[in-house]
């Protein structure tokens, strides 16, 4: 039998905002436990909750830059529960009036877009953290992450794959990053997922089969392999006549199962009401158009911008939109140069590397894009070769000096005299008398070694093609 795997996200992005959703601590990632938290994010009697602006503002650009509808009024309600890092015994959060509904972003799928709804995006506050001592067999809590601004943004039913959900995820945190919403560092929190997936035969029309929820995926890695697990355990489940319960789950990424954890709440259990210590939020449409034009240029549209204004490749538009410093760094060293093909496959390429290498990034990188355009330029007007070029952008990187300099200071000028590399040649010819043989003889392979013995010799500075057609004249001439 054939199945449809149908799957829906509830992502959770925590917003750069300085202090938290409710109160005045500080949001600083790495603080020692339970040192930045007050009366109002641990819940104590009496305590009011005053609304971070800076919050609603970070959800509205959220709102616009996924085609959402932004609600004039919103609402925060109390979602209550119990469990240890929750110290409130509740969450506030917006189940009846988010401040976004209605979006939409469209992800690449088998060579086509296909556009996956966004039903709401709402803020919330964070939990707690449970910090599990397994050789002293406790449990410990740190509320420094409690009441930091969340926003939840929920999909519909609209992902057919692991492919699609991480395309949309993928897209999801450019554009945080875009925005300046968001770090979304995954290994700090900063970016969640829950996965809500079922499977049905392909041919039962459009109802869904029982859900199954998974929670909190911190990678993109996870969240592959979680839902190409579960897709596949649901669909033996079916086809050998089991029954499939409503059930949470959670990812076990080192041994690549899922495991059960509850049976899955329904919205009853919860008891949302409306929150009385915060009055409602009226969204000025002034202050929405003004945030709307504050946004930049969003991933999505500079990769189309890329591939069909400055002829590059998908693959290439992707790799320099997949950071928003180094899109800036490009496009800053394009108008430098003006060679979009050349200064992207030195940003893509050596300096990528090179960055690496020496632990450094595209947001404080030690050399300006003007540095590189000039850089793009030497080798260009051959005054250095490519492979004297890449040595001298690390040296650039090493000093902050630029390629000029650079190239002066070692004397690292091409040489393009013909009578020093005739006598260059010449040199190498005769202390390699047997690759000389070899090459009369007819071994191509002989040629390519005195090619290399030559540039050695040169110490990397000759002009390639001028040192070949020297070394086939004066092979000719022997």
């Amino acid at each position: 039998m054939r199945f449809e795997t149908i799957i829906g996200l509830e992502v959770h992005i925590e917003l750069s905002t300085s202090t938290k959703l409710f109160c005045a601590c500080s949001t600083a990632y790495g603080a020692p436990p339970n040192t930045q938290c007050c009366p109002v994010c641990t819940g104590m009697p009496g305590a009011l909750p005053v609304l971070n602006r800076k919050a609603v503002e970070y959800a509205v650009k959220m709102g616009l830059a996924t085609n959402c509808e932004i609600s004039e009024f919103s609402r925060f309600d109390r979602k209550n529960y119990f469990y240890p890092d929750l110290p409130k015994g509740y969450q506030i959060t917006q189940r009846y009036r988010p401040i976004c509904t209605g979006g939409y972003l469209g992800v690449e799928s088998e060579g086509c877009l296909r556009k996956i709804g966004i039903s709401r995006i709402q803020l919330e506050e964070d939990a707690g953290k449970l910090i599990h001592n397994e050789a002293e067999k406790v449990s410990l809590i740190d509320y420094n992450r409690s009441g930091i601004p969340l926003i939840e943004i929920v999909t519909g039913p609209d992902i057919r794959s692991a492919h699609e959900a991480v395309e949309f995820l993928e897209s999801l945190r450019l554009i945080a990053l875009y925005t300046g919403i968001s770090d979304c560092k995954m290994q700090e929190g900063s970016l969640r997922c829950d996965v809500n997936i079922s499977v049905k035969p392909a041919a039962s029309g459009s109802e869904y089969g029982t859900r199954i929820e998974i929670k909190n995926l911190n990678s993109l890695k996870a969240v592959r392999n979680a839902i190409e697990y579960e897709s596949e355990r649901l669909k033996v489940l079916l086809s050998s006549g089991g029954c499939i319960i409503a059930e949470t789950r959670r990812w076990d990424d080192s041994n690549n199962v899922s495991e059960p954890i509850r049976s899955k709440e329904d919205v009853q259990d919860y008891q949302y009401f409306p929150d009385p210590d915060l009055p409602g939020v009226y969204i000025d449409r002034g202050w929405v158009e003004e945030i709307r034009s504050g946004l930049p240029e969003l991933p999505q549209t500079k990769r189309r911008r890329y591939i069909e204004e400055m002829g590059l490749s998908e693959q290439d538009a992707r790799l320099l939109t997949s950071e928003p410093y180094r899109a800036y760094f490009f496009e800053t060293c394009v108008e430098e140069c003006g060679k979009p093909k050349a200064a992207c496959n030195w940003v893509t390429g050596p300096l990528t590397r090179l960055l690496k290498d020496k632990n450094l990034s595209f947001s404080a990188p030690g050399i300006s894009p003007a540095y590189l355009a000039g850089l793009i330029g030497m080798v260009d007007k051959e005054i250095i070769s490519y492979t004297i070029a890449v040595n001298v952008l690390s040296e650039m990187l090493d000093t902050g000096l630029d390629a000029g300099s650079i190239v002066e200071k070692l004397g690292l000028r091409q040489i393009a005299d013909e009578d020093m590399l005739t006598e260059i040649v010449d040199r190498v010819l005769y202390e390699n008398q047997d690759s000389v043989r070899d090459y009369r003889s007819g071994k191509t392979k002989a040629f390519t070694f005195l090619m290399g013995q030559a540039m050695k010799a040169s110490k990397g500075k000759a002009k390639p093609e001028l040192l070949k057609t020297i070394m086939e004249r004066r092979l000719d001439q022997l």
